[in-house]
């Protein structure tokens, strides 16, 4: 199973299991003591969306597996989220009963934002209804208090240790214009912080000019549909065109490639010979080896050789060179692009290495899978040869030194030293990398590396 479901509880509950050893072991000593322990309350715990990898910020439910008043037993399977590259089944810590959903299926939550709510008894089912809905049970009779009202965000601040809620743009708006989001009162369900309420609390007015103009704020601004289209984020509409919002993967991929563009990388392209990789591939083929991981494995036995078109620059002040080589491979699925990994490609055996690829492939285009067989690579490998595309240039994926852009191997005129024409297969590599760790005579040591291992195949089957 994937990442658990993150909960929320008071602290009555965190402390709860060293209160009943405690008991244990204290009753054994003590008889006497066991009446002065307090009894420990029922409790309603918040199911969290959960962090399925370092880099998701939001998840999508595909389905709950469990409906409103099902009883759920610790590390059962509960929902199904869709994390920025797959699908993944999370579990809980406890059990209890799935009183409310608040995140319905189809709806995207901030990692960390309370999706439904877990309670202990049936009794406590109402009012965690009633919490989703964002009332309390508790405080029925009594006069709400308006989220709006005027005094300070300290009076109305809740007792206790909490854990601030805010939206991704709320959290944006709060650092631009310098107000400490926990003394905001959020407005949103269960309490979250959205984008107005920080804007009040830094004391903008809707109709302020300087306001941030969010595409939701454009809709609902009272200016002028004429300044709307002539404003600078905005473009014409082409009528009977369809807008399609991105699914979670593409947006993942759209956030990655705006990373690349802070990367300054050059470019380096290599003409191969593939005459004797063709010949290898025709006696391997039928053992279940394909191109890619001819390609996959040539690509990591030259690397070994050349650690520094493996490394990665982080910070924009030092190497990291990888202990592992990782060929990620770029394979195109329903809807999107995703990269599995074969993990220390270079100390691999061919035949395991082709059966660990069509795994992955098998896995990627399920949506099965887990974190580390996707975000783990320090070298990508992308591979278009299939599609008759002689060339092509790659984009460099964040946290990594290079990524090589394979294009199809074809018949070539080439002349021999004496001057004699001739036609060989050959197939152009050209490599992006990023040019603050890799330099134009690293890259092109390593290409000639590859083409070697290429030219000369036999090593691959060692």
């Amino acid at each position: 199973m994937a990442s658990l479901l993150q909960y929320r509880s008071p602290a009555l509950s965190i402390s709860c299991p060293l209160s009943l050893r405690r008991r244990s072991s204290s009753s054994a000593a003590f008889p006497g003591r066991r009446k002065q322990l307090p009894a420990v309350q029922s409790k309603i715990r918040e199911i969290f969306m959960p962090a399925l990898s370092s880099t998701m910020t939001e998840g999508k439910i595909v389905s709950w597996i469990k409906s409103e008043g099902e009883l759920l037993s610790k590390g059962e399977s509960v929902v199904v989220v869709e994390s920025d590259k797959a699908d993944m089944d999370v579990e809980t810590f406890y059990d209890g009963i799935l009183a409310a959903i608040v995140v319905n299926e189809g709806e995207t939550a901030p990692v960390g934002a309370p999706i439904g709510l877990l309670a202990e008894t049936e009794d406590e089912i109402a009012e965690a209804k009633a919490k989703a809905k964002g009332q309390s049970v508790v405080t029925e009779a009594a006069p709400p208090k308006v989220a709006t009202s005027p005094p300070p965000p300290a009076a109305a601040a809740p007792s206790g240790p909490t854990r601030i809620i805010a939206t991704p743009y709320a959290k944006k708006l709060a650092k631009q214009h310098k107000v400490d989001i926990n003394k905001v009162i959020g407005t949103g369900p269960f309490g979250r912080i959205t984008p107005e309420d920080v804007e009040k609390a830094a004391g903008i007015t809707p109709a302020a000019p300087s306001k941030s103009i969010s595409a939701a704020n454009v809709v609902a601004a009272p200016t002028p549909a004429p300044a709307k289209k002539g404003s600078p984020t905005s473009f014409p509409e082409i009528p009977g065109s369809t807008v399609v919002p991105f699914t979670t993967m593409q947006a993942a991929v759209s956030k990655n490639m705006m990373e690349s563009l802070s990367v300054p990388t050059f470019r380096v392209g290599y003409p191969v010979s593939t005459a004797a990789l063709d010949a290898l591939y025709d006696k391997v083929k039928p053992k279940g080896v394909t191109i890619t991981a001819l390609l996959a494995k040539a690509a990591a036995m030259a690397l070994a050789q050349h650690p520094v078109v493996n490394a990665t620059c982080k910070d924009g002040k030092s190497f990291t060179y990888n202990s592992s080589i990782n060929i990620a491979v770029a394979v195109a699925i329903n809807g999107g692009l995703i990269t599995p990994v074969l993990q220390d490609a270079d100390k691999l055996d061919l035949y395991l290495l082709s059966q660990k690829w069509k795994e992955l492939v098998d896995k990627a285009r399920n949506k099965q899978l887990q974190p580390h067989e996707y975000n783990s690579g320090t070298f990508t490998l992308s591979n278009l040869g299939m599609f008759g595309v002689d060339r092509f240039d790659a984009i460099l994926p964040p946290g990594q030194g290079a990524i090589m852009a394979v294009g199809a191997s074809k018949p070539t005129v080439v002349a021999d030293a004496e001057g004699f024409f001739c036609v060989k297969n050959k197939m152009l590599v050209n490599v992006t990398a990023d040019h603050r760790i890799i330099y134009g005579a690293d890259l092109a040591a390593f290409l000639q590396t590859f083409s070697k291992i290429v030219e000369n195949p036999e090593s691959l089957t060692m």
